[in-house]
């Protein structure tokens, strides 16, 4: 672990404080206010953790950046499905069991481990530690496509646009029952459960936490009393198609948290010993934060999903 780096400088006038700092530094807004909360941050010699606050053209600041300090997680040599990889970013296809990161009960055997030794220590170290590189995350029973940061301006590029939803994301999940109408759009605040602060819940629009989700959801074939259904994130909350689609009534199959299968598909789901939910994030599209140009990915149904559905579609 080394020292922490001092970056200096002086500021332009014309913007607010956080943007101005984050233009001179060379560091993203967010990345500058996390490091004023964490009084790394100096302007005319003097601390400050406003990222609003009034400053003169041509202040001098300081930044301390701390030193990335090394990861819990150590490399293993974990099979990946690469789908595309560059100097500055890598797209894998995860397979559903997969933890994304270290966690308590998930020490290794995860995604990160298995990218710590394929990339060599080559992953992103924004938030302090190194080469994490993980930008967004999908649950460990879901499977599908997850791109990961191997530099801090891919990671800082890639998190602005997930910050303004303007990433494409498309999961193909398989419901209990038959959605009615067939096409629409899933509106609600997604926040911890006031009874299971192990799940999430759709909250009133009048509470005063949780976070806004928009998911848009399409049948896209009506099987044996249950739907393959497409949905298309605006937002990316905690655990959303998942509680979305159940609170309409329609849980996904396999889903342990938020919903039991119809009596009838309980004998298949027994006979297929299918485990998970059914939800498969098939579709992932961006722009290249250094090329700038626009990427798409897709990534064909696993197998086990493919069963389900061949199983309740006659």
């Amino acid at each position: 672990m080394g020292d922490e780096e001092i970056i200096t400088g002086t500021l332009a006038g014309g913007a607010r404080l956080d943007k101005a700092l984050a233009d001179a530094a060379g560091l993203s807004r967010a990345r500058i206010q996390a490091l004023m909360a964490q009084g790394a941050v100096s302007v005319a010699g003097a601390p400050t953790s406003q990222a609003a606050a009034k400053y003169e053209e041509g202040a001098p600041f300081s930044i301390a950046l701390p030193a990335a300090c090394e990861p819990d997680a150590r490399p293993q040599d974990i099979p990946l499905a690469v789908v595309y990889e560059d100097e500055q970013l890598i797209v894998v296809d995860k397979p559903a069991g997969m933890v994304v990161h270290p966690a308590a009960g998930n020490r290794d055997g995860t995604l990160v481990n298995a990218l710590l030794h394929h990339c060599a220590g080559g992953l992103s170290g924004i938030g302090g530690v190194a080469r994490p590189g993980i930008v967004h995350r999908i649950d460990k029973d879901t499977s599908g496509l997850l791109v990961v940061a191997k530099t801090d301006a891919a990671h800082e590029g890639l998190a602005r646009q997930f910050a303004d939803h303007s990433i494409e994301r498309a999961y193909l999940a398989v419901c209990n029952g038959h959605p009615l109408p067939p096409q629409g759009t899933i509106r609600g605040r997604i926040g911890r459960s006031d009874t299971n602060r192990k799940k999430m819940a759709l909250l009133p629009d009048t509470a005063n936490r949780g976070k806004h989700a928009v998911t848009h959801y399409k049948v896209l074939e009506k099987l044996t009393n249950c739907s393959l259904v497409e949905c298309r994130l605006e937002t990316g909350r905690t655990h959303q198609v998942r509680v979305h689609l159940a609170s309409i009534g329609h849980a996904l199959l396999g889903d342990p948290v938020y919903g039991r299968a119809n009596s009838s598909l309980r004998p298949i789901l027994q006979a297929l010993d299918f485990r998970r939910q059914a939800l498969h994030a098939a579709i992932l599209g961006f722009i290249h934060p250094l090329s700038g140009r626009r990427l798409e990915f897709s990534s064909e149904l696993p197998s086990d999903m493919r069963e389900l559905i061949d199983e309740t579609g006659h």
